[in-house]
């Protein structure tokens, strides 16, 4: 995108050189003095207090299951950079597993000089679906999404001589077989979208350099991404390709008779493959002769009939109004479908052999949520179930469909929970929509607006904010007590642009209807003090992401109704954030700013255009990351510049200088970035 006149100047663009020597000066003089208001003995112990939550050993190890073994990533205090290691089913089960350390992150980055983080491993299915022996480990140099690819022998426990070695670049890969890759990476001029992915999927194969892969799928530059993919399933073995237009469009083509074959439905409809079946989400209502298949729904079909001409969908889900798929997911025999009703989860098990009869699941208490996905897709009909809630540590169990599931891990609590209470209330939006969150306090709490409580949010990409047990949450902000002996509240805020009421909740705050989300997010600002929880001076926001152009729009648009914001890694210049890191790819969210009809919409919820001189801001901590490649730390650093031009003393700026879009390469670095949020919060709210 070019300039355009109908966009305002900017005297801060000298800030988006992200590695100039004056914008990091720059950096570190507002790290100076954002670390010298923060960071005492109180900090200290708060940040040593998350810190041993980061690095419980008694935490559950996530496992993904290949052949025999259950496949880890683990952190603690020891190896802050990571271990890689694997056990046997047998050994998981105990309470102090046996492991096998493939990969020790720390002693790698110590030989090769480098910060490496791992960004995790990508199996070659072998032929009897057992022995698997070699993957592609992704490492990235800084934490940022851009990774190298590198062949690792799981076996010998050391990468592959002279094996596959992509250099660092936003890749996509596939396993064809043994010696080949689908891979789209940075090949050089014209290989990657204006959102800076892969435009390109080529054939490598083993000993060639990337100069003489071979050409096999490309969109255009304009959209977001291209990516072909192998599918090794037994006797369904196939190439597929996805043309990614934008966040919510896509083209999935199928390779028959060596061309690509399209996947004849609207853009907007979801497509997966398994096994013989194929399987459909439409985001918008599908009309389709005969009947319309609401947004939300899922479809199935067999992909020869399907091939052949036949529309005669099976419906396997269809939304009500306070119910929406998140989620599905196959075992070898059944699929499980993973349900929100009123933000709670349910789980339905689908049979395709018993005409796609379903059963629920009796294990989603209300208020919380649960998960159920495959444990092996290839290999039987077992599932994870994955249970928590804002005071119930987290559970994970094993079961075969029809059984019982039986628990295998459970988390450690890391506050007292019993002094506490989760209620779910509903507010009501500016248009009339009631709007959920949830409310967890304690139980005696005092309805008179004095409670210090923190609102949490995101409202974008169709991303659901579901309840979730945080020992961060339960001890740096539930547990602290003011002068008064006051704790924390914490509420979370689910506005549309999420997910949790499917597609239609998502697409009621797209582009113009941008506003909708953040007065969604008012509006339950405005129920807390109209029920006494916090008045604004004691009602604290937070959000990263997304979720921090939503509490920026809540700094600039908002300030009535809050005492302090924490704003993290965000948007906040609409008008050229197509044009920093991959801003370019939500378009489809926001809008472009490039054209002069849709930025006076957008210009409406730009944060960075609408604060002004003289105006009652709430304190406010804008913080970033140098290494983050996906929103980028540019946007953050010109809002607190221009903040504090504007004469606006109480902005604070914090930087990572690594970290990627997480803010954190590691625990260490994850508990001061919680720290430095929840003490700015905490001392904002109660003095």
């Amino acid at each position: 995108m070019t300039e355009h006149s109908h966009l305002p100047a900017d005297d801060f663009t000298w800030l988006e050189e992200i590695h100039g020597p004056e914008p990091l000066g720059w950096v570190r003089r507002q790290n100076a003095r954002t670390e010298a208001k923060l960071v005492d003995d109180g900090f200290r112990d708060l940040e040593q207090d998350i810190l041993a939550v980061l690095d419980s050993e008694d935490r559950i190890p996530s496992v993904t299951k290949r052949g025999n073994h259950y496949y880890n990533f683990w952190r603690d205090k020891q190896n802050p950079r990571g271990l890689w290691r694997r056990t046997s089913w047998e050994s998981y089960q105990s309470d102090d597993p046996e492991w096998q350390v493939l990969l020790d992150v720390d002693a790698l980055a110590a030989a090769e000089g480098t910060d490496w983080v791992f960004a995790g491993s990508l199996f070659l299915r072998p032929e009897d679906g057992v022995s698997y022996r070699r993957a592609l480990l992704r490492l990235s140099p800084d934490g940022s999404d851009a990774a190298t690819l590198r062949e690792f022998d799981v076996e010998e426990r050391a990468f592959v001589p002279g094996g596959f070695e992509i250099p660092v670049a936003k890749s996509r890969c596939s396993w064809r077989d043994e010696d080949t890759l689908l891979l789209g990476t940075d090949f050089g001029p014209g290989s990657m979208t204006a959102s800076s992915y892969p435009r390109t999927s080529r054939i490598l194969r083993r000993g060639r350099p990337l100069a003489e892969a071979e050409p096999y799928f490309e969109v255009p530059e304009e959209h977001m991404l291209g990516q072909a993919v192998h599918d090794p399933t037994p006797g369904y073995e196939r190439d597929l390709a996805v043309d990614v237009i934008d966040f919510f469009n896509y083209r999935t083509y199928l390779r028959r008779d060596g061309e690509w074959l399209p996947i004849d439905v609207p853009t907007d409809v979801e497509v997966s493959l398994h096994r013989q079946w194929l399987t459909l989400r439409p985001q918008t209502d599908w009309q389709q002769p005969g009947e319309t298949y609401p947004a939300g729904s899922l479809l199935v079909i067999g992909l020869e009939d399907f091939l052949a001409g036949s529309r005669g969908f099976t419906v396997l889900f269809r939304p009500e109004d306070s119910t929406s798929l998140q989620f599905w997911s196959w075992t070898r025999n059944y699929l499980l479908l993973n349900l929100l009703q009123d933000v709670s989860s349910r789980i339905l098990v689908l049979d395709p052999a018993a005409g796609w009869a379903a059963e629920e699941l009796d294990a989603c208490p209300p208020l919380h949520a649960v998960e159920a996905y495959a444990v092996d897709e290839e290999d039987g009909d077992d599932y994870w179930l994955v249970a928590t809630g804002f005071l119930t540590p987290s559970t994970l169990s094993r079961g075969t469909i029809g059984a019982t599931a039986a628990e295998v891990k459970q988390s450690p609590s890391f506050f007292d929970a019993a002094a506490y209470n989760v209620e779910q209330h509903f507010a009501v939006s500016a248009d009339g929509t009631k709007v959920p969150y949830f409310q967890v306090g304690p139980k005696d709490l005092e309805y008179d607006g004095g409670n210090p409580t923190l609102l949490a949010g995101y409202g974008g990409f169709e991303v659901s904010r579901t309840p979730a047990y945080s020992g961060v949450t339960g001890r740096a902000w539930l547990q602290q007590r003011d002068s008064a002996g006051r704790g924390g509240v914490y509420v979370l805020a689910n506005i549309r642009g999420g997910g949790e009421y499917g597609p239609g909740w998502h697409r009621a705050a797209l582009q113009a209807n941008r506003h909708r989300a953040y007065e969604d997010f008012a509006a339950v600002a405005q129920d807390l003090a109209r029920r006494g929880v916090a008045s604004r001076e004691r009602l604290g926001c937070s959000g990263g992401s997304n979720g921090g152009l939503l509490v920026g729009n809540m700094l600039a648009s908002y300030p009535e109704l809050f005492g302090a914001v924490s704003c993290g890694v965000p948007l906040l210049d609409m008008a050229r954030y197509t044009q920093l890191s991959a801003g370019y790819s939500w378009i489809a969210e926001y809008g472009d700013p490039a054209d002069p009809e849709q930025w006076e919409f957008i210009r409406t919820f730009s944060p960075y255009h609408l604060v002004e001189a003289g105006t009652d801001y709430p304190d406010a901590l804008i913080w970033t990351a140098t290494s983050d490649d996906r929103v980028g730390p540019v946007q953050a650093r010109k809002m607190a510049a221009r903040m504090q031009k504007l004469g606006v003393e109480n902005v604070w700026f914090h930087e990572a200088l690594e970290g990627g879009h997480a803010g954190a390469s590691d625990n260490r670095q994850a508990a001061r970035l919680q720290a430095l949020s929840h003490t700015f919060l905490w001392r904002a709210l109660t003095g």
